[in-house]
């Protein structure tokens, strides 16, 4: 079994996935309702819908990279502002904070094997 998408709500779609292609995704589905990304490593996709309701949406959406504070440059040069700049944290990894035009958080960061296999690892299969 393997995660093939996550879809997040957005506002307004052209502000949206002009956005994540700042980001530095790869946009390969367009409607005005509904878009798709692909990342540029591993093959991993994830989607936008539009929903102009006034929602509040809890997700933090996570996307990884091994260069962060160098990515993080480079989308400050863009224009894309952070509410927090790469530190790192006591669960062993190292994390920027921003939001998407819509509110979305997002958490770009680096955790290297501490993302599958941190010292408190544990594998429950029932």
């Amino acid at each position: 079994m393997n995660l093939n998408q996550v879809t997040v709500p957005v506002r307004d779609m052209d502000e949206a996935t002009l956005f994540y292609r700042k980001l530095g995704f790869t946009q390969i589905v367009y409607t005005p309702h509904y878009a798709r990304f692909e990342c540029p490593d591993g093959g991993a996709t994830f989607s936008l819908t539009l929903d102009p309701s006034d929602y509040t949406n809890g997700a933090v959406i996570y996307f990884e990279h091994r260069n962060l504070d160098e990515w993080v440059v480079a989308l400050k040069e863009k224009g894309i502002r952070f509410d927090q700049d790469p530190a790192d944290q006591k669960y062993l990894w190292r994390e920027a904070v921003l939001k998407d035009p819509s509110g979305n958080k997002i958490k770009l960061y680096w955790a290297g094997e501490n993302r599958v296999n941190p010292p408190w690892r544990a594998e429950i299969n029932d």
